[in-house]
């Protein structure tokens, strides 16, 4: 018999996510309603969802490392727990020398392949005022700053990767051209604080400053609003679902115009480009992404 998926819009707190690495250096403040993560020479830690997903909004509010927080990786994602074929859809914060923005990289994996990193200088985006019209496939971050900021995922007909309310990257189901895409297998919702002082931040060029730990991230005001996957399933197309209406399949004509700007302004490295690593060009880019 088939499995079933309940869906409804959920709120959920600190309860529903558990520990995956290092118990240690997660902290609950707050009154439970806050996570404090920890990295220092010892371990990094991460926490992720009981539960899997197969579409829907996914937000939590996140602070980043602040002051030198070079060499460090700041992490949201979401990842099918799946040894062989991976589905999975990445945001890492590459943190900077003091004074310094993030970088933001993102990485799309469908059906075990990924290596689709992108990333943006996050100094560079301005700030907007208007409100961004939901999109299925969505991941809303705001990380100009070391403030709290908002990070949102949605997912079902397309993939969109926003910055304070700008969309920075699309990535469009092309599985009628024989592209994978990653919508079905069910996803859970991760976070974690780490080192990678071998690449994050200038290609390695600049190491961690152990003196300035520990490093903290912090995260709260976790909401959920989509479809828990009780086992292997997918998510039939009906006309009446609600992540398949017309709004939430492309970018309305502003958002448009702000996306190609900033990948035209203040992309700093596209795989699609990349000719020395993929001298040919992977089809998911000739298909349009």
């Amino acid at each position: 018999m088939a499995a079933r998926s309940k869906c409804q819009p959920e709120t959920s707190r600190v309860g529903d996510f558990r520990v995956t690495w290092s118990d240690s250096h997660i902290r609950q403040i707050e009154g439970g309603n806050a996570v404090q993560l920890v990295l220092d020479q010892n371990s990094g830690c991460g926490f992720g969802s009981k539960y899997r997903y197969l579409f829907g909004r996914m937000s939590m509010k996140i602070k980043l490392v602040p002051g030198d927080s070079a060499g460090t990786v700041t992490a949201f994602y979401m990842n099918s727990d799946t040894d062989t074929v991976r589905d999975e859809l990445d945001f890492e914060f590459l943190g900077n020398r003091s004074g310094q923005p993030y970088t933001v990289q993102t990485n799309v994996y469908a059906h075990g392949k990924g290596d689709r990193e992108q990333r943006i200088n996050s100094g560079s985006i301005p700030p907007q005022i208007s409100t961004p019209t939901p999109f299925c496939g969505t991941i809303i971050i705001s990380c100009k700053s070391i403030d709290t900021h908002i990070i949102q995922l949605r997912i079902i007909i397309n993939i969109f990767y926003y910055v304070d309310d700008v969309p920075i990257r699309v990535y469009k189901n092309n599985e009628a051209k024989g592209i994978p895409f990653p919508k079905f297998q069910p996803m859970g919702v991760y976070s974690t604080l780490w080192e990678a002082d071998d690449w994050a931040t200038r290609g390695g060029l600049e190491k961690i400053d152990w003196s300035k730990a520990p490093f903290y991230a912090y995260y709260k005001d976790f909401d959920i609003e989509g479809c828990v996957a009780q086992g292997p399933t997918s998510c039939a197309s009906n006309p009446n679902n609600w992540w398949e209406g017309a709004a939430y399949q492309q970018l309305n004509p502003d958002q448009a115009r702000r996306y190609h700007w900033v990948r035209m302004n203040h992309m700093i490295y596209d795989y699609c480009t990349d000719k020395a690593r993929y001298p040919v060009t992977p089809p998911e880019c000739v298909a349009g992404i």
